[in-house]
């Protein structure tokens, strides 16, 4: 519900505060008084158009700040933590700023947000029905989900199979185009793969196999710089037999060896290091033994070396294609084992699409198949719309008013199903159906609208309805029944109106008067919320301009009464 509205620099609006109660609020106040700025300030507040021509002249902006009380558990709720936004007692402050330099501005809950974002709210929180937001039920989407609302259960779910067949339908038929048009880049993608793993195949990389081609070649390269210098080091270790006579270091070993094992048992710490001796020397002999072996076996083989250099550019040349950047022969590898992956995956696109087109098939049946229940639900429930909503109208001053719905059904399925809805007016007898567009004039499509809030009020009505100019063009009975008619809808939601019938302003469980100040602006003390006597007064100004009548002050005193036994019997 709301609770309370505070504008300020908008139209002849300076400043002023709505206080706002559950059931019926009515605003009312002399011609120019600045009655429409309120629905104004409502529109602004939830996502409405900002035009700089609404900021009060000499003001920088204009500003509407509002108080809403939502449930703690509600879906306004649940997207204000989604925004960040906090609630306060389960009370919701919303705020709208438009500056004259044409900026706006919106908070939810403290948090600042996209203006559109209140216009999302807003279609759980408020119906503004304006002169210029009857726009709304003039579009055939906005009818067609007017009669899936009065369907009720009879609608949601066949409504709710079909769209979720449509969805599956809908992603099938994506990958199916998307695998379709991408054939002949998905071929050359395999050709490709086909060919890298071909080059891989030839070549057959062992894992590890350049870096131990690297050993080698290293080897081979300095074959005879490594022959002389292992050469030259057993020399040193046993001498050399075609050299001086060098003492070499397997000799000087045991020569130390012998000396201290001459005298070692004249000291057991000599035995010790002799044993030491014998064992370097024995180590000495087996390292000598080593190099000679290595001396012998390598050897300069130009063609293994050349082999073996070849070899290494042919990986080179792979790892360069194929691998990242220092990843050698493992990454060629790693790149062979994922493509083989991929190309196979590309293979079994064929009889992937095959599978693809069964599957598109079997769930065009099904959403055609729900299409067809969803089609024969809305044409049960439009006929039944139909005649409720022309019901109504006959009381609002429309009695040959016909409201039908046209109801034609495309080979082309949407979100919705395939049904285009409109809904057609027939104002008078021998007039032709035509859309509400082009057959309702603004006070027409007004009452065409409470009418059609008033036969939802018992389905899923939003909790606060607003209506601005409803009982244009209409008077007497007529009035009376725009009245009551405003207050069945507010046993179910709240309801604001701004009215200059006194037979609508009857019916208010809560009355506002908008008074301008000498200025010409409206203040903060320029709204004023009415007593009883303050009530028949305003109404006795209505009825004939004139406070202070007698006559009028009867008439009003009586309008009141019977609104209060129409409101008596809607209670019991």
């Amino acid at each position: 519900m709301l609770e309370e509205l505070r504008i300020s620099g908008l139209g002849v609006i300076d400043d002023a505060v709505l206080e706002l109660a559950p059931g019926l609020t009515v605003v009312t106040g002399e011609t120019g008084a600045g009655k429409t700025m309120v629905v104004t300030g409502l529109g602004l507040l939830f996502g409405g158009r900002g035009d700089t021509g609404l900021v009060r002249a000499g003001s920088p902006r204009a500003a509407v700040d509002g108080r809403v009380r939502v449930g703690a558990d509600s879906r306004v709720a649940e997207r204000v933590d989604e925004l960040g936004g906090d609630l306060d007692d389960e009370t919701l402050l919303l705020s709208r700023v438009v500056g004259a330099d044409g900026r706006s501005r919106a908070q939810i809950g403290g948090r600042s947000v996209p203006v559109g974002t209140l216009a999302e709210l807003a279609a759980e929180l408020i119906a503004v029905h304006g002169q210029t937001d009857q726009l709304r039920l003039r579009a055939p989407a906005r009818q067609r989900d007017a009669i899936d609302r009065f369907g009720g259960a009879d609608i949601a779910a066949p409504l709710a199979a079909y769209r979720d067949a449509y969805r599956g339908h809908l992603e099938v038929e994506t990958t199916l185009t998307e695998l379709t048009e991408r054939a002949r880049d998905r071929a050359r993608e395999a050709d490709l793969l086909r060919f890298g793993l071909g080059e891989i195949e030839a070549a057959a990389p062992q894992a590890g196999e350049d870096i131990s081609l690297a050993a080698e070649v290293g080897r081979l390269s300095h074959a005879d710089l490594l022959r002389g210098a292992a050469t030259a080091a057993h020399a040193g270790l046993l001498g050399d037999p075609a050299g001086d006579d060098i003492p070499d270091a397997v000799g000087l070993v045991s020569g130390a060896r012998a000396a201290v094992e001459r005298v070692a048992d004249h000291d057991p710490a000599l035995k010790v290091i002799a044993e030491r001796l014998a064992e370097a020397g024995f180590l000495l002999s087996d390292v000598a033994t080593d190099l000679a072996v290595y001396a012998d076996d390598i050897d300069s083989d130009p063609r293994r070396l050349a082999a073996a250099q070849e070899r290494q550019s042919v990986l080179a040349a792979l790892a360069r294609k194929y691998a990242e950047l220092g990843a050698g022969v493992d990454g060629v590898l790693g790149w062979a084992v994922a493509s083989a992956d991929r190309l196979a995956e590309l293979d079994n696109d064929d009889s992937r699409l095959v599978e693809l087109s069964a599957e598109a098939t079997r769930l065009r049946a099904l959403m055609v198949a729900f299409g067809e229940q969803l089609t024969a639900a809305r044409h049960k429930t439009a006929t039944l719309f139909g005649e409720s909503v022309t019901g109504e109208l006959h009381d609002l001053a429309m009695p040959h008013a016909v409201v039908t719905v046209d109801l034609r059904t495309s080979e082309n399925y949407g979100p919705h199903g395939a049904d285009e809805i409109e809904l057609l007016l027939t104002p008078h007898p021998g007039a032709p159906a035509r859309p509400l567009a082009k057959g309702a004039s603004g006070g027409e499509l007004s009452r065409v609208m409470l009418a059609v809030e008033v036969v939802f009020a018992g389905a899923d009505p939003v909790p606060t309805f607003v209506f601005d100019e409803v009982d244009a063009g209409v008077g007497g009975r007529a009035a009376v029944e725009v009245g009551r008619r405003l207050a069945r809808l507010a046993r179910v939601a709240q309801v604001i109106v701004v009215t200059h019938l006194p037979q609508v302003a009857a019916f208010a469980d809560r009355h506002l008067v908008v008074v301008k100040s000498d200025d010409g602006l409206v203040t903060s003390s320029g709204i004023v919320a009415l007593d009883d006597d303050g009530r028949v007064s305003e109404l006795s100004r209505m009825l004939a301009g004139l406070e202070g009548s007698a006559l009028a002050h009867g008439h009003a005193g009586e309008l009141l009464a019977a609104a209060a036994g129409f409101k008596n019997d809607l209670i019991a």
